[in-house]
């Protein structure tokens, strides 16, 4: 398999995966391009050695991993534009949201591998949370496409059907996430401090947090508990939160979240 990536769509999301890839040095700038109808917005790139084109179909045609990273809306025209230039070894990967497997194989056959991987905005910093989920791939190619999300955060192989679910918890959960650190920077600003190290204060913590999970693989209670003693000031705080219906109104959200999407 050849290690040429194409991006197809150079906006935020494109550009952040071309960035990190090669921040991570996943590959070299001269194995990487980036397409965009307006290619002045891509300078950034190209003064870092990426190739830069507007051409669609030179980029399919010179490229081994395509990576389709465009609008729902503009998928389906875009595929029937490339497939010409469309050969058996090339492995497609798409992060574009709601359009399945089984839709771009319709276009492009089912020949290709395909791969749909749904990461976070995270992705900007290299810290992204990226469901992944592949038809017609070998095991070679699961290895690499995992390994090259894997530069950029952390990766999970999902079912299909549970994509949507992914996108709630893993894309959604961003702003969840950010709403709590706001919250939580409010009730800094009420206790005392001032708004800049409140916020310092909220979003450290809520890292440490998550670091405690991820590189101790311990569940959320067990951590809770060490920080939790009897008559103390943080079960009373977890208790007035509870009461309030916290976990419930998180849960809630999710759910209404993912019926919105499933809706659509």
């Amino acid at each position: 398999m050849g290690n040429k990536i194409a991006i197809i769509g150079g906006g935020n999301l494109g550009t952040a995966i071309a960035e990190g890839l090669l921040k991570s040095k996943f590959c070299k700038a001269a194995e990487l391009t980036v397409t965009k109808r307006n290619t002045a917005t891509l300078n950034t790139l190209k003064q870092k050695g990426i190739n830069i084109t507007s051409d669609n179909l030179s980029a399919v045609k010179n490229n081994d991993i395509i990576i389709l990273a465009i609008k729902p809306f503009q998928t389906m025209e875009l595929l029937h534009h490339i497939k010409k230039e469309i050969s058996q070894h090339k492995v497609f990967i798409s992060v574009v949201t709601g359009i399945s497997i089984e839709e771009i194989q319709s276009v492009i056959g089912k020949k290709n591998p395909v791969f749909r991987a749904m990461p976070n905005t995270a992705i900007a910093i290299q810290e992204s949370m990226t469901c992944i989920s592949h038809q017609q791939a070998k095991s070679e190619q699961v290895e690499y496409v995992n390994n090259l999300f894997s530069q950029l955060g952390k990766v999970v192989t999902i079912d299909e059907k549970l994509m949507d679910a992914s996108t709630i918890l893993g894309a959604c959960g961003t702003a969840y996430a950010l709403r709590y650190i706001r919250a939580s920077i409010q009730g800094g600003i009420e206790i005392g401090f001032d708004a800049a190290t409140a916020s310092l204060i909220a979003a450290q913590t809520a890292k440490g947090a998550a670091e405690l999970l991820l590189q101790k693989g311990s569940h959320p209670e067990q951590e809770i508990d060490k920080v939790t003693t009897p008559k103390g000031c943080t079960i009373a705080g977890l208790n007035e939160m509870e009461h309030q219906g916290f976990s419930s109104s998180l849960i809630r959200g999710i759910v209404a979240s993912y019926k919105k999407i499933a809706k659509d």
